[in-house]
């Protein structure tokens, strides 16, 4: 697990912007599970994370048309939160980072990381944005 002084500015990255960092696995089927869209981002300490998925994540969040619910959680250390959201995106493998849409609890557009490394942030942002289009 990675010490809360090393992801603290991390978390902030994302939650300065409106995002709701989720730490026990109660807060995200909470969040996830219902009516609505939600919007996932697990977070992450790699180069891609904060070059691609952070920026992309920030760009698309503040579309015009964007889920009613954005929410983080944090690979390597909050294990159950993380667990319980990579649960909801099966059957995909766990993807650190990695981005979720979902609809009314339903996995409805997931983003892994071997689509984040190597794509420039508004690439990635536009790809989320057409999906906001039209699922939310």
């Amino acid at each position: 697990m990675y010490p809360e002084y090393l992801v603290a500015p991390m978390r902030e990255d994302l939650t300065k912007v409106g995002f709701q960092d989720l730490k026990t696995a109660e807060e995200v089927e909470s969040a996830i599970a219902g009516e609505g869209t939600v919007f996932v981002v697990v977070n992450s300490v790699c180069g891609c994370a904060a070059a691609n998925a952070r920026p992309a994540a920030k760009i698309a969040s503040q579309h015009e048309k964007h889920p009613a619910k954005l929410v983080t959680v944090f690979a390597g250390v909050e294990k159950e939160a993380v667990d319980k959201a990579r649960s909801y995106m099966l059957p995909y493998p766990p993807s650190s980072p990695s981005m979720a849409l979902f609809k009314d609890g339903k996995l409805v557009h997931i983003i892994e990381r071997h689509q984040i490394e190597g794509r420039p942030a508004q690439m990635i942002a536009d790809n989320l944005i057409g999906a906001f289009e039209q699922y939310c």
